[in-house]
């Protein structure tokens, strides 16, 4: 099988990518609050890769370490599976989704209790060529008629 034909794309990647090229990555179930990983995916978004894994390196954020290997993975899938080069591509999507919370119980003054919410989250990142990214903000968007 080439890297252009493809016999069947799953779901996440028609909702993400459609039929253009590129790639992506997620992590599901991340130990880290969804507030606080979206404090970083906002600050990679839309940069090139090599730029936003140097960002990431360098980011005093906990969740930076987490977002850094999914990313790293997205550029990985996009080398081995459609055949792109690592220079060209920029962080076209990244979301983070709220996952399911654990909850817990802290023991509190006089035989009380407090719940202790321990959130998680789904990291995705998209890894598109920037000529693919520039060509969609190039297109105007269709606005449904009332």
């Amino acid at each position: 099988m080439s890297t252009t034909e493809r016999r069947r794309t799953s779901a996440r990647r028609e909702t993400l990518l459609g039929d253009q090229p590129g790639a992506f990555a997620s992590a599901r179930y991340a130990r880290i609050t969804p507030m606080k990983a979206r404090r970083v995916v906002d600050m990679v978004r839309g940069l090139p890769v090599d730029e936003a894994l140097s960002l990431l390196q360098f980011a005093p954020q906990s969740a930076s370490e987490t977002v850094y290997k999914v990313l790293e993975s997205a550029v990985a899938n996009a080398e081995l599976t459609e055949g792109l080069e690592r220079g060209d591509l920029v962080v076209s999507v990244a979301q983070v989704d709220e996952g399911p919370t654990m909850k817990r119980w802290r023991p509190r003054a006089q035989g009380r209790a407090t719940r202790i919410n321990k959130r998680t989250s789904h990291i995705t990142l998209v890894v598109q060529p920037a000529d693919v990214v520039a060509e969609k903000k190039a297109t105007p968007k269709k606005r449904k008629s009332a």
